[in-house]
């Protein structure tokens, strides 16, 4: 299948381009702490040599970005750094990385009073004096708390739509293009329309597609596929990640199920005739990465899938998240959430919080809230 992709902009991501043509590239992202400088240089080397063309690390401390440094000299990977919470993280990463990647809606974490604005700002100073591309990260359930407030509960995708125009709007006005956008949700459906919709409007602009909180193989391979042969058949995409719930060593295998998905669509091999089914069980879990504070989450993940069997027949989503960055804000919209912390797990009821647990005990305690929602249905 020859697909006409949309004529966006070219964006050098260190030794790639992306956009204008170019072949759409695949990214994934460490698992492991940063902090932990050999495994961590394991990990990308071999993202690397398993056809990688961008390799995502997270940065959260400045003992973060001094590990940053050394991993830097041991790899030939184009490397993107998740700023997270602190932006001005930027300053100490951007020497040693190939583009910068930021989500509105955590901007305003740090230093509160100052204006949006004047951190993206400072984040394409950063950039453009360190040759840096950048990332508007837009994501379903971290977005721009101003921005959610103008909508309703029941419509999370103009929110990022807003918040992703408004900055692509500022980088613009300041002469800042080299950057890429990327509108995310667990829902596959979500992510096509939030991308179609954005396309239409900002056809010039890359688009880095993913469904974020796939979950585990081979479901999360085949949620990532519907949204990416809807979009890339249309034009749309030009670099992308099929983030899975999978162990460490095992993570070469979001970029060779990213390659065989574009593979398969470019030879007009699609399977979106298999549809998710919405009144059947729907579990998301995002992506094992270094931001994980306990790797059991990915055991609990799998858990949590043999556990809930029984109730396969019912259209009840429940969200099993590793961490504190997304985990909170991105259960709100499942029926039961857990978000793992070092030692224990945080149980939710949609948006309400019904305590925290221990790894152990979790599962019985998630069983409760499943049979009840089973019977209420009922």
């Amino acid at each position: 299948m020859a697909a006409t992709r949309n004529q966006t902009r070219t964006v050098k991501i260190g030794t790639i381009s992306v956009g204008g043509g170019h072949p759409i590239a695949v990214q994934s992202m460490c698992a492991t702490h940063t902090t932990n400088i050999p495994a961590t240089v394991e990990q990308v080397n071999d993202l690397y040599a398993a056809g990688a063309d961008v390799v995502r690390i997270a940065v959260d401390s400045k003992k973060d970005a001094e590990a940053l440094v050394a991993i830097r000299a041991q790899t030939q990977a184009n490397l993107v750094i998740d700023l997270q919470e602190n932006y001005r993280m930027a300053e100490l990463v951007a020497p040693h990385v190939n583009k910068l990647r930021y989500n509105p809606g955590h901007l305003y974490h740090h230093e509160r009073e100052k204006p949006w604005q004047d951190k993206v700002k400072y984040l394409a100073e950063i950039a453009t004096k360190h040759d840096c591309a950048m990332r508007v990260g837009v994501n379903c359930g971290s977005v721009d708390p101003a921005k959610a407030e103008k909508f309703g509960k029941e419509d999370s995708i103009s929110p990022m739509l807003e918040s992703a125009f408004d900055h692509c709007a500022l980088l613009d006005s300041i002469g800042f293009t080299r950057y890429v956008v990327s509108l995310k949700d667990s829902d596959p459906q979500k992510v096509i329309e939030v991308n179609q919709r954005f396309a239409a409007q900002r056809p010039d602009v890359p688009l880095h597609l993913g469904v974020t909180e796939a979950g585990l193989p081979p479901d999360g391979v085949i949620k990532t596929r519907i949204a990416f042969e809807q979009l890339i058949s249309k034009g749309i995409g030009d670099t992308i990640r099929v983030s899975l719930t999978v162990p460490n060593a095992r993570k070469r295998e979001e970029i060779e199920a990213g390659k065989q998905i574009i593979a398969d669509i470019a030879a007009g091999r699609f399977r979106s005739v298999v549809k998710l089914n919405a009144d059947k069980m729907n579990i998301i879990s995002c992506p094992s990465c270094s931001r994980v504070e306990n790797e059991a989450f990915i055991e609990l993940a799998q858990q949590v899938k043999e556990m809930s069997q029984y109730a396969k027949d019912y259209a009840i989503t429940i969200a099993v998240m590793g961490c504190r960055v997304n985990g909170p804000g991105e259960t709100d919209d499942a029926d039961l959430g857990l978000w793992c912390a070092p030692n224990y797990v945080n149980l939710k009821r949609g948006g309400e919080e019904l305590g925290h647990f221990p790894y152990d005990e979790i599962l019985g305690k998630l069983k409760i809230e499943l049979d009840a929602l089973i019977a209420a249905k009922a």
